[in-house]
Parts: structure tokens; C-alpha cells; sequence
């Protein structure tokens, strides 16, 4: 039998229902895993039949990869709107870190989300195309802020897409050196204070210079 298509659907493309539905496939996913989401259990945190779900999303593995999708563009959007405007670096570095770390319970939820992303991308051939994806998306952005930036004086890097990979490696790591910590809700702040300080250093603010 022919493997179903694999469809990374665009979620500003999708119906009003179908987005419904990614809210509760995010819900059910952080709360239990990817390994463990099935279709009963997004149509019953949606209150609809399984077959909605299959009409929507064809496979467990089509509405995973477009769950992902949604996430990682959410992200996108609400870094986008916490920066646009503003110009000194400074301020510039510390709307986006308040654009990633929104609270302790949802960064978790995301990057449980992303770890198991990050795990399917290195098993299984068709959500590498997510993962390629979501470099597209997360690299691109931070690459775009670092050219600004640059372009206007206030950071001194010399290469704007090395330095968006260096920031998008600091910043995962921050969140998953983390995420396993036993007092994760206590030490959020820390962490966040210590991403805000090594992007500075990073993208050398006002003189700052990654050692």
C-alpha cells in the first residue's frame, strides 16, 4: 500500500476549524507527548469526532508536523510585533528576549514540543522538512533583526546569518539546559537574565564582545 502524502500545511491558510483543531493538538501534545498523541484525544480535547480530524488532517503525522508549524510561527509573529519599532539595540535585545521568554509554564509546553521535533527531524526523513523549516523561520528572523541593527550602527557583527545561528544556538541551549531542572519555575528568571546578557555580549552592544 502507497505511504499517505506528508502535508505541512500552512495554518494561516487553514479554516477556522482546522485552527481549532492545531490549538488542541498543541494542548494535548505538551501535555503527553508526541509519542503518546493519537486522533481520539485531539477530538475529544476539540469536542468533535475523530473522522473531523482525519478530514482535516489526512494522519497523526500530517497533524503533528502542522501543529509544529503553528507553533513555530506563532513565535514568529509574537516576535515580530514585540520588535517592530524599536530601534536602540539595548531595547531592541530585550523585546525580543520578552518575546521568547513569555512564562515559565508555556516556554515548557513549546520546548517539550521542540525536543520532540528536534528528535522526529533526526529519525524520521519527512519532518526534516519541518526542521528545515523552522531554521527558515527562526534563523531568518533573528537574521533580519541583526542586519538592522548592524545596518544602524548599534551591533557590531560582521556576518549577519552567522551571528542569527550563533543566537539561535544561545538561545535553545539557554531553554534546554533549563527545561530539566527540578526548580525550573524558580530559576526562570535567571535563565532569562543570562540569555539577555550573552546576546549582548553576542551581537556586541555599546562595545560588548563575546569572549
Amino acid at each position: 500500500m502507497a505511504r499517505a502524502q506528508v502535508v505541512v500545511e500552512d495554518p494561516t491558510e487553514l479554516s477556522p476549524r482546522a485552527q481549532a483543531l492545531l490549538r488542541s493538538a498543541y494542548r494535548v501534545i505538551t501535555r503527553q507527548g508526541s509519542h503518546r498523541l493519537s486522533l481520539q484525544d485531539v477530538a475529544d480535547e476539540a469536542g468533535v469526532s475523530k473522522g473531523m480530524v482525519l478530514y482535516y488532517f489526512k494522519t497523526k503525522e500530517n497533524l503533528f508536523l502542522t501543529t509544529m508549524r503553528y507553533a513555530l510561527e506563532r513565535t514568529s509573529a509574537r516576535i515580530r510585533e514585540r520588535t517592530a519599532g524599536v530601534d536602540d539595540p539595548n531595547r531592541l535585545i530585550a523585546a525580543l528576549v520578552d518575546a521568547i521568554f513569555i512564562d515559565a509554564e508555556r516556554n515548557r509546553h513549546f520546548y517539550l514540543l521542540y525536543v520532540d521535533l528536534i528528535e522526529h527531524a533526526a529519525r524520521v526523513p519527512s519532518f526534516g522538512r519541518l526542521s528545515s523549516l523552522a531554521t527558515e523561520i527562526i534563523n531568518g528572523h533573528y537574521e533580519e533583526l541583526v542586519r538592522d541593527g548592524a545596518a544602524r550602527g548599534g551591533m557590531a557583527v560582521q556576518d549577519p546569518a552567522e551571528a542569527a545561528a550563533a543566537m539561535r544556538a544561545l538561545i535553545d541551549g539557554t531553554f534546554l539546559t533549563w527545561l530539566p531542572r527540578d526548580d525550573w519555575r524558580e530559576s526562570y528568571p535567571r535563565f532569562k537574565a543570562l540569555c539577555h546578557a550573552s546576546l549582548v555580549r553576542l551581537l556586541g552592544v555599546d562595545g560588548s564582545r563575546a569572549p
